[in-house]
C-alpha cells in the first residue's frame, strides 16, 4: 500500500515537472492582410509600437523601390502601412537612440523615428543580400548577409566583415556583451576569437529571426513556418508549426517584459501576437 501512494505521489511529481518544462503560444491578435509582404517585426518599448518591413513585389530579394516600412500600436491597432516609403525590399530592423535601421539589400537605412524621415543610407560594400539587424548597447550594428554567407560589423559608417564562409545565417542577436548567430538551423554564440559555439541545431524550415526570452532562453522562428522555444542547456520544443496551413513565421519581434512575440507571415500579408505560456 505505501509503495503504491509512494508510487502515485512519484508519477504526479514526475508528469507536473514535465508539464512546467514545456512551454506553449496562446494567440493574443493578427491584423487583416493589410501589409505587403512583412518580412520583419520590431517592437519598440519606448514608444509602446511596432514597426514592420514590408518587401512588397513578388521578389524577395527585388531591388524595385517598393519597400516600406509600416507602424502600429503594439495591440494590433492604428495601423500605417506606409510609414516610411522609398526603400528596396526591406528586412531586419534594429532601434539605436530614436533611429531605426533597416537592412535594405546593400544599403541599412536610417529612420528618425520621431519624424519618419529616412536620415541617411549606410552602404555596406561588398554585401549581396543584408537580412537582420541587431545593435549593441554602445551603437554597434551586427547585419547579417544571408546572399554572401556572412556577417558584418558596422561601426559609424564602416562596415568590416566580422564572421565569413557560413553555411546560410540570417538572425543575429547582440545580447549582453554576446553575439548569437542563426546559421543554416542551428543557434550559435560566437566566441571571442570568433568561432562559433553551438547551441542548438536541426531546426527546419529555414531559420530566421531569434530574439531572447528568460535569461538564458531563446525563441527561434523559421521562415517556413515552425516557431521553437531554446531552452538553456540547448534542448528545444517546437510551439508552433504553420507549414500544414501555409503560414510563414519570418523574422519575429518580441516584448520580452511581457513575454509577447510578433509574428509576420509574409505571403498572408498579416502579423499576428502571441503569448508565450
Amino acid at each position: 500500500m505505501k509503495f503504491a501512494i509512494l508510487f502515485s505521489v512519484f508519477f504526479i511529481f514526475c508528469t507536473t515537472a514535465v508539464k512546467s518544462q514545456n512551454h506553449q503560444l496562446v494567440k493574443k491578435w493578427e491584423t487583416d492582410s493589410v501589409f505587403k509582404v512583412p518580412e520583419s517585426v520590431l517592437f519598440n518599448k519606448a514608444g509602446n509600437v511596432l514597426y514592420v518591413a514590408n518587401i512588397d513585389g513578388k521578389d524577395p530579394w527585388g531591388a524595385d523601390g517598393l519597400g516600406s516600412v509600416g507602424k502600429m500600436n503594439a495591440d494590433g491597432k492604428n495601423i500605417t502601412v506606409d510609414w516610411v516609403t522609398g526603400l528596396q525590399a526591406p528586412k531586419g530592423m534594429g532601434m539605436y537612440k530614436g533611429k531605426l535601421y533597416v537592412a535594405d539589400l546593400k544599403e541599412i537605412v536610417v529612420i528618425n523615428t520621431a519624424t519618419g524621415v529616412i536620415e541617411k543610407r549606410i552602404v555596406v560594400a561588398g554585401a549581396a543580400g543584408l537580412n537582420d539587424i541587431s545593435i549593441d548597447n554602445k551603437g554597434t550594428i551586427y547585419v547579417s548577409d544571408s546572399k554572401a554567407k556572412r556577417v558584418y560589423q558596422v561601426k559609424g559608417d564602416n562596415a568590416t566583415i566580422l564572421l565569413d564562409s557560413l553555411k546560410g545565417p540570417n538572425g543575429v542577436l547582440a545580447y549582453k556583451n554576446a553575439l548569437y548567430v542563426l546559421d543554416a538551423g542551428g543557434l550559435y554564440k560566437m566566441n571571442a576569437d570568433k568561432t562559433l559555439a553551438l547551441i542548438t541545431d536541426g531546426m527546419e524550415g529555414g531559420t530566421d529571426g531569434v530574439e531572447v526570452i528568460n535569461g538564458k532562453e531563446f525563441i527561434v522562428s523559421t521562415w517556413a513556418g515552425v516557431v521553437y522555444y531554446v531552452k538553456a542547456d540547448g534542448s528545444k520544443q517546437t510551439l508552433m508549426d504553420g507549414r500544414p496551413i501555409k503560414m510563414n513565421s519570418a523574422d519575429i519581434g518580441i516584448d520580452a517584459k511581457n513575454k509577447i512575440i510578433f509574428v509576420p507571415t509574409f505571403w498572408r500579408n498579416s502579423v499576428a501576437s502571441y503569448e508565450v505560456k
